[in-house]
């Protein structure tokens, strides 16, 4: 076989593993469904808030465990040695990813990436990429005005990211509209850009107010998709999660 008929070549390949759903849902019925589903149609399960308070870290280490990969989006803000601690216990998890809030600050950030790393090598543990959220895709200007902030949000997301970089982050959640802005400022192409914010054509935007279709999203140079309620909601979620993959695969291509 070549390389450039080898499956990691193959676009619809590489777009599923770009893919990640968002187990947006209130059990863990539910979400052990979506996971059998939808585990060979996506590259990551997004648990978040509404999950974790529900199920709790076993089902976290239940996905893992399975074989499946987990972004684990709880945006951690505290205190820098409150985040680092909590850092610590998602890489023993086992997750792919997790996230804090940049405007915790610089050394929260640092701290957190310094005590994951530090924890990965000492148990031999993957390390896993630890990212920042930067301006949530529910937010526009007003929104950062009535908290004291007199900027559009690509000039925060920007100013964020660059303060991400700069204190060992390994990239940023941010709208897909930023992504240029973002590449631009930080430059260094390893740097993870993760859209939320993206429906298809046909879907709702529902609560997001920057947002781009797959295709746009991965035009723009995201490097991984969040998509929730289209595949959720979905009278066939396994159909939709194909179609969007096939609509970042023709970008890929």
């Amino acid at each position: 076989m070549t390389a450039s008929s080898s499956p990691k070549s193959d676009p619809k390949t590489l777009a599923q593993g770009k893919l990640i759903l968002a187990l947006d849902v209130d059990t863990v019925e539910r979400a052990r469904e979506l996971v059998v589903m939808l585990r060979d149609h996506v590259g990551m399960f997004k648990i978040g808030s509404q999950l974790f308070t529900a199920a709790g870290p076993g089902l976290v280490r239940e996905i893992v465990t399975s074989g499946s990969r987990v972004f684990l989006d709880l945006k951690f803000h505290d205190i820098p040695n409150t985040v680092a601690a909590a850092g610590v216990a998602a890489t023993r998890f086992g997750v792919s990813i997790f996230n804090v809030h940049a405007s915790g600050g610089s050394e929260m950030m640092r701290r957190t990436a310094d005590a994951v790393a530090n924890t990965a090598i000492a148990e031999s543990l993957a390390r896993p990429s630890v990212i920042a959220v930067t301006v949530l895709t529910s937010a526009d200007a007003s929104v950062l005005s009535s908290v004291g902030l007199n900027c559009e949000p690509d000039q925060q997301v920007t100013r964020l990211a660059l303060l991400a970089a700069a204190s060992g982050m390994d990239g940023v959640v941010a709208s897909p509209h930023e992504v240029s802005r973002i590449r631009a400022a930080v430059g260094a192409q390893t740097f993870l850009v993760v859209t939320p914010g993206v429906r298809p054509s046909d879907s709702a935007s529902d609560d997001q107010r920057r947002v781009m279709t797959p295709a746009q999203a991965m035009t723009a140079g995201a490097d991984y998709l969040v998509v929730g309620r289209p595949i959720l909601s979905a009278a066939n979620p396994v159909e939709t999660a194909r179609a969007i993959v096939n609509d970042m695969a023709e970008v890929l291509c």
